[in-house]
């Protein structure tokens, strides 16, 4: 979470950019997003060299090795002259990672123009990464050297300072969306890094596995999985599956390019440098893919309708509605191969509400796939964008159905306060939810009355197939005892004689 401090600092960078003339907010975000990947991109480059020192073992460069390339580094330009930052960036870094092909930059010539790497006709990796795809429309649009020298110094500070150490990217990402004032409308707001960690912790994630986010925005999904699999396979994987990790294993669609292109940068840097990042609608005829992936983890947009005709047909036989909630959980049962899993987070409404279409998905993921748990989430995990109510589902798609008894968990807090401020608190219940999930063969005998219980497939069917938890939850309500009415009149007969007592002893003062 990003504390006073920070924000201060963002808004005094924000506020310069405006006063230099750039006062749309998403092309201030980019801008910004441009300079600290550039930025990152030396931090590997550092790393990598440090390696390179302990180790005596040869690492790739990112940067050329010419004297131009190293000039094109954060650490080498940050504290030039003004004019000398901007053209560098503006004539030579732009230009670069606007071409960057196999995880490296190009290089130039000594007269300014840009050297292409050329292709590798034995190289099996590609040659653009999906960063580069979406970069081809980008523009600088840094008005002046002024303006260029104040953002360097301010990221620099935060960098250096107050963030060194956190996952910058979508931290700071999701503050600046929250300036943004068609954030809401958009859904391009993040989900809070602790709640998607959660949902990577109960699918479990393998470096086997083929992961998509169909509604991916900046990618965090992708990132928590791919750094789940880091911190548990990190010492054992295969040469074959270091190659899936940085390529096939990871697919994300969105709308926005201005998304796709913080996507791609946020991935490539975690090591993954040829994710499948697409420019696609997911739910409608573009999007053909089916019994492709092993895991989907996503928060697809609520609020969103969409043209009817463009809606894959398939998709409106499972669910006949033009709900982007409902289509998308249609989309997750196509999309897995036989086998997969899926943790989304929904709609309190997907839940129980009461159309056709919402009974008709729920009957499905019920009846014809084993839906394992719905836990639900207090309304303030959103906030500040949303106050609205979700779940996180988790199903596994069987075809063949497999729900005996699901799972239900009320989550009451989630180790941040619920209110639009955010702050860290002690009370925390997502550790309980992950270790509940992963025994839950203890939870048979736990009652309706706790916090965790199961609920009979029957039920759910017999309840028109509603998955709310206060349906199946049952409330202890303990007596309160009050005292008899005559000891409650003699206590107000006692007070009312301290009212007149004192009242008489003021008369007297007067």
């Amino acid at each position: 979470m990003i504390t006073g401090a920070i924000k201060n600092k963002v808004d005094k960078i924000w506020t310069d950019i405006w006063a230099g003339g750039i006062t749309n907010p998403l092309t201030v975000i980019e801008q910004l997003t441009y300079l600290m990947f550039v930025r990152s991109l030396d931090e590997k480059e550092l790393e990598a060299e440090e390696f390179e020192n302990m180790t005596g073992e040869k690492m790739d460069k990112i940067f050329p090795q010419s004297a131009v390339g190293q000039s094109m580094r954060w650490s080498k330009f940050k504290n030039n002259d003004p004019r000398e930052i901007y053209d560098v960036i503006s004539q030579r870094v732009f230009p670069a990672i606007k071409n960057m092909k196999y995880g490296r930059l190009p290089d130039f010539t000594e007269q300014g123009e840009l050297v292409d790497i050329a292709d590798d006709a034995g190289s099996d990796v590609q040659n653009k990464t999906a960063f580069a795809r979406y970069m081809s429309d980008a523009m600088f649009l840094i008005p002046t050297p002024q303006v260029m020298q104040k953002i360097i110094t301010g990221l620099d500070d935060l960098y250096e300072h107050d963030i060194a150490d956190l996952d910058m990217q979508g931290d700071l990402y999701e503050y600046m969306l929250g300036k943004l004032a068609t954030a809401g409308q958009n859904g391009q707001f993040r989900t809070p890094k602790h709640i998607r960690e959660m949902m990577v912790e109960l699918l479990q994630p393998t470096p086997d596995d083929t992961i998509c986010d169909p509604a991916c925005g900046t990618a965090g999904f992708l990132v928590s999985a791919s750094e789940y699999i880091r911190k548990h396979y990190e010492d054992t994987m295969t040469t074959e599956q270091w190659e899936h990790f940085a390529g096939d294993a990871f697919t994300g669609f969105d709308t926005d390019r201005t998304m796709l292109r913080i996507s791609a940068m946020n991935l490539m840097l975690h090591s993954i440098s040829h994710p499948e990042i697409d420019y696609k609608d997911s739910v409608s005829k573009q999007n053909q893919i089916s019994d492709k992936f092993t895991m989907c983890l996503a928060n697809p947009p609520f609020k969103g309708t969409v043209d009817a005709e463009s809606i894959h047909d398939n998709l409106k036989a499972v669910t006949n509605t033009k709900k982007t909630e409902l289509l998308f959980l249609a989309l997750f049962l196509r999309m897995l191969k036989k086998g997969g899993q899926c943790a989304c987070i929904v709609p309190d409404g997907v839940l129980f509400g009461s159309s056709k279409a919402h009974k008709a998905i729920r009957k499905e993921l019920v009846e014809s796939h084993q839906l394992r748990a719905v836990i639900s989430m207090p309304s303030g995990v959103f906030k500040p964008y949303a106050g609205v109510s979700t779940a996180v589902l988790v199903f596994t798609k069987t075809g063949a159905g497999g729900t005996e008894n699901v799972w239900f968990y009320d989550m009451k807090a989630d180790g941040f306060s619920l209110d639009d401020k955010r702050s860290e608190i002690a009370e925390n219940d997502i550790p309980d939810i992950i270790e509940r999930f992963h025994h839950l063969d203890k939870e048979a005998d736990r009652q309706r009355t706790e916090q965790s219980f199961f609920v009979p497939k029957q039920e759910i069917a017999d309840n028109d197939y509603d998955l709310s938890i206060n349906k199946y939850k049952k409330v202890e309500y303990a007596p309160v005892e009050y005292p008899p009415t005559a000891e409650i009149m003699a206590d107000l007969h006692a007070l009312e004689s301290e009212i007149t007592a004192g009242l008489a002893e003021l008369e007297g003062m007067l």
